[in-house]
C-alpha cells in the first residue's frame, strides 16, 4: 500500500464501486498493466474486493472492503497534502536535478 497508484485507486474507490475502465479513466497516467497490478495487490492485501458478474461479456467491478474503507480518511489526507504541496515538491525536484545533473532518480 506504499505506492502512489494504490493511494489513487483507494481515493477513487472511496467514491463507490468502479469498473476497470472507469478506474483507468479516472486515474491520470496509469497504464492498463499498472492498474491491473495495483488492484491485484490491493485485493491480495484485503483492501479491495473484485466481483465478477456472470454476463456476456463478463462484468467486473472493484470496491473497497471494510478494511479498505477504514483507510480512506488517511489516504485522502495524504492525497490532499500532495496536492497542496505539489508546487513546492516540483520546485525541490527541479533544484535538486539542477544541482545533480547526473542523478538517475527521475
Amino acid at each position: 500500500m506504499g505506492d502512489k497508484w494504490s493511494v489513487l485507486v483507494i481515493v477513487e474507490l472511496a467514491n463507490g464501486p468502479r469498473r476497470f475502465r472507469q478506474l483507468q479513466r479516472a486515474i491520470d497516467g496509469i497504464s492498463q498493466r499498472m492498474l491491473t497490478l495495483t488492484v491485484r495487490r490491493l485485493e491480495r492485501d484485503g483492501l479491495v474486493l473484485r466481483t465478477v458478474y456472470p454476463t456476456v461479456p463478463a462484468q467486473v467491478d472493484y470496491r473497497l472492503t471494510e478494511t479498505g474503507a477504514s483507510l480512506t480518511h488517511l489516504v485522502k489526507a495524504l492525497a490532499d497534502w500532495s496536492l497542496e504541496h505539489r508546487a513546492a515538491i516540483a520546485q525541490a525536484r527541479q533544484s535538486y536535478d539542477g544541482d545533480h545533473p547526473d542523478n538517475e532518480i527521475r
